[in-house]
């Protein structure tokens, strides 16, 4: 049982240990759960940013849906970054669910979105607890841009980018984890909102992406279509919407699109632990370890959306730094709101929609992350 109102779910990770730095800067006690106290303990120990100010606990549990309760009880959120969540997700939202806790994660993974909305989206409205997915830079940022154009009235159709630069994997700060369910999308349909519905994208989508904060195109990908179409789904304001995601090296993103068309073409029918060895395959040979902290010198992002109407157009860009550094921003704001009862919506939803997209950024700009800029075309 949690002594502490917030859980780190995940805590001998490289996102958990961020979510705590920002856990400890804020003074918020935590309680970190893990399968291996030990391990996790000597972890925090190396990367845990003024963990002798902290004031928390280590719980042992296994990934479990009773397990995880009994540890999960008594706190009020549990801050989830155990994935890929497609495959490992649904057991820490069912157990947060049992506890009475708020649950957010990082993931945007088209596929568990969608099953987390169908599955437990009115258990924890009926609770009036929040689940909100996707409390993370990758689909944050790029939905803050998205929020900020919809405030020019006559906008309902959206174009939204991730780009990122600096990011080669492990060698500029991609972790384990992303990398397990960068590859694991190839299992999943990549969907995007049409006039109301949800639509699937060809294998071979991708997009040339422009943007004036670089010199050439950055070949970018639908990234499972993404949690944003999902989120405005049944949006009144949004008719169509499509995402993408691009890291400012072309090279690597074509290496993905070509492995996510080759999986069509000679792995989508083979048995299920057949795939699971092909991916473990590809996540060793491309990141085999844990990354370092990332720099402000080189992870570099810009997040950007285009809203159009039938007259309206306008252009939000967020521009920001440190990805995984600013999902621990992001997962504490959101952490912050949810311990003082202050949320417009419970159930399945955003982080951008539950604590505001203005809130949120004004978080990330006190604190050097973001600073967003508004166009109208």
């Amino acid at each position: 049982m949690a002594k502490h109102p917030v859980v780190v779910y995940g805590a001998s990770g490289y996102t958990g240990m961020l979510i705590m730095d920002w856990l400890i800067d804020q003074n918020i006690p935590f309680t970190a759960v893990a399968r291996n106290a030990k391990r996790t303990e000597e972890m925090m120990a190396q990367r845990v940013v003024r963990l002798e100010q902290a004031t928390y606990e280590i719980i042992e549990a296994d990934h479990s849906v009773e397990s995880l309760a009994a540890a999960f009880k008594g706190a009020k959120v549990v801050c989830n970054t155990v994935g890929p969540f497609i495959t490992y997700g649904a057991i820490g939202v069912e157990a947060a669910l049992k506890a009475g806790c708020h649950h957010l994660d990082t993931s945007g993974e088209q596929a568990y979105v969608l099953e987390m909305r169908e599955r437990f989206g009115e258990q924890y409205r009926q609770a009036g607890l929040v689940l909100a997915p996707a409390t993370s830079y990758m689909y944050a940022f790029a939905e803050i841009a998205a929020e900020l154009a919809l405030e020019t009235p006559g906008v309902d159709v959206l174009e939204t980018a991730t780009l990122c630069r600096g990011t080669r994997f492990a060698a500029a700060g991609v972790t384990v984890g992303s990398t397990a369910s960068i590859f694991g999308m190839a299992r999943v349909k990549q969907l995007y909102l049409w006039e109301k519905k949800l639509v699937e994208h060809p294998v071979t989508a991708s997009f040339n992406v422009v943007d004036p904060s670089f010199m050439q195109p950055v070949f970018s990908l639908p990234w499972s279509g993404t949690s944003i179409p999902v989120f405005y789904q049944y949006d009144s304001r949004v008719r169509s919407c499509i995402s993408s995601v691009g890291f400012y090296d072309n090279d690597v993103m074509k290496l993905a699109h070509g492995f996510f068309q080759k999986w069509d073409a000679e792995f989508k029918n083979l048995p299920t632990e057949q795939q699971d060895a092909i991916i473990k395959g590809v996540v060793d040979s491309t990141t085999p370890s844990m990354p370092p902290r990332e720099r402000t010198t080189t992870t570099r992002t810009v997040d950007f959306a285009i809203g159009r109407g039938q007259l309206a157009a306008v252009r939000a860009t967020v521009h920001g730094i440190t990805p995984y550094i600013s999902t621990g921003a992001l997962q504490t704001a959101a952490v912050m709101k949810l311990l003082d009862g202050e949320t417009a919506k419970v159930g399945f939803t955003s982080a951008c929609k539950a604590f505001g997209h203005r809130y949120l950024l004004g978080f990330l700009e006190q604190r050097g992350l973001a600073r967003a800029t508004v166009t109208q075309l």
